[in-house]
């Protein structure tokens, strides 16, 4: 068996090649980014890319880009590629996921991969943990983060738990072939994330609550309108409502799914003076894939 894990510099990613590697699974590693390291060139909008790398595959690991997902769902089949697991989003199961900027991408891709002839799971996360990186830049100055919506819940969800996932369902056939909705172990807002940053770095993480029209302004330029729009709308809508926390990450890995403040703590150093990680509006994407 043979799997292609595209991505390849994505943290999910790269957590699947370690476990990977760590297991002695043959495996070949892809990415869009020509001449990386290990790698075959497979840019998942380039169909021109994808016979080279799909050759000899039977499973793949695949990020959801819509661009060329017909082509690629032709020569994976062609291929005798037979198994996909998707790296989806759990935004599509909002009744507007069609039309929404967060959701369409993720969308497109599971409905092109269901209508196919392959064997496809999907893995539909919520906000990544690795989200709030986006804070770094305020937390390191001492600035407040500035928040639309600090009462606005969401449930991180530990990169690693989804790379231990991905590695359970390409592994085992028993666990193929469904959808499963993955969470942190709770709930929280954005105010918690901060506090937790505050505990794990031992000094105080303000933020200071904007509107969302200045929150617009502050982004304009990193975050085309529509997207900041729906982002907008969606924090609007968790606004005091707790997410949804499921066990599947629990049920997929053996072990409850990892803390934010187990995150917080593998990452405090970006969130020290002298990191380069993260921007002002970096999170602020609140993208799971």
């Amino acid at each position: 068996m043979s799997i292609l894990v595209t991505g390849g510099r994505g943290a999910v990613a790269r957590g699947l090649v370690a476990l990977l590697t760590e297991r002695g699974i043959p495996f070949r590693l892809a990415s869009r980014e020509p001449g990386t390291p290990g790698a075959v060139h497979c840019d998942l909008t380039d169909p021109a890319t994808f016979p080279a790398a799909l050759e000899g595959i039977r499973s793949v690991f695949l990020y959801a880009e819509a661009a060329a997902v017909d082509a690629f769902v032709k020569e994976a089949v062609a291929a005798g590629v037979e198994h996909v697991v998707l790296l989806s989003s759990s935004s599509v199961l909002a009744g507007d996921a069609a039309d929404s900027p967060l959701a369409a991408s993720h969308l497109a891709v599971e409905k092109a991969l269901l209508a196919s002839p392959l064997r496809t799971t999907l893995l539909r996360p919520g906000a990544f943990a690795g989200n709030a990186r986006g804070f770094a830049w305020a937390v390191k100055s001492g600035s407040p983060v500035r928040l639309p919506y600090p009462g606005a819940y969401c449930d991180p969800v530990h990169e690693a738990d989804l790379s231990e996932a991905a590695f359970a369902v390409l592994t085992d056939p028993a666990l193929g072939g469904r959808a499963y909705t993955l969470t942190g172990p709770r709930t929280l807002t954005f105010a918690t994330q901060l506090a937790v940053l505050g505990s794990v770095l031992g000094r105080p993480v303000p933020y200071e609550t904007v509107t969302p029209e200045e929150w617009k302004s502050d982004v304009e330029g990193y975050i085309p309108g529509p997207y900041a729009d729906a982002l907008l709308a969606y924090w609007a809508a968790q606004d005091g409502l707790p997410a949804e926390v499921t066990d599947a990450v629990e049920q997929l890995t053996g072990h409850p799914a990892r803390t934010f403040e187990t995150w917080a703590e593998e990452h405090a150093a970006e969130f020290s003076t002298g990191s380069s990680s993260g921007s002002s509006t970096d999170f602020l994407a609140g993208s799971s894939a």
